[in-house]
């Protein structure tokens, strides 16, 4: 079954949809997101989220516990407590990569959907450059969606 996720930077909401046989979306959740605390971008560097279409291009920690602390994309053992001001990669990571021309190298750039130690900042934009997730939401849409399935990133 194909999923597609809808992030809208104004509302800081993403909205899963399951893509049915005629081409129809259905809603199925909707969750609260941070985006970039430093705008909207593609510039390497610049700590920006992307707008456009992109793809799954990875899932990376299936099965590990909610809070996991991830550093290069890889489980460390620790389990970090909610709200330290340092920005960690936490539970899951869903690795997107761009399809269209401006965004290519969003995969380069490192920009995941990911869970996040700053749940009280959710709602409001605070990443740097990712989108972030309440650790709870990001197990549910993880367990949801496949790699290859889209999502777009709109204002």
């Amino acid at each position: 079954m194909k999923h597609k996720l809808k992030i809208s930077i104004e509302k800081q909401t993403l909205e899963l949809f399951e893509q049915t046989a005629d081409e129809l979306s259905i809603s199925l959740v909707r969750h609260p997101i941070s985006s970039s605390k430093f705008g909207l971008g593609t510039e390497p560097g610049s700590n920006k989220t992307p707008l456009g279409n992109f793809f799954i291009e990875e899932k990376i920690g299936d099965g590990e516990p909610e809070r996991m602390i991830f550093k290069s994309r890889k489980a460390t053992g620790e389990i970090a407590s909610l709200g330290s001001e340092e920005d960690q990669i936490l539970t899951r990571i869903l690795w997107l990569d761009g399809l269209d021309s401006e965004n290519t190298n969003t995969h380069d750039r490192y920009i995941y959907i990911h869970g996040t130690n700053q749940e009280n900042l959710i709602g409001t934009p605070a990443s740097h450059g990712c989108i972030r997730l309440r650790n709870a939401d990001m197990i549910a849409l993880f367990d949801a969606v496949e790699v290859g399935d889209q999502v777009e990133i709109a204002l």
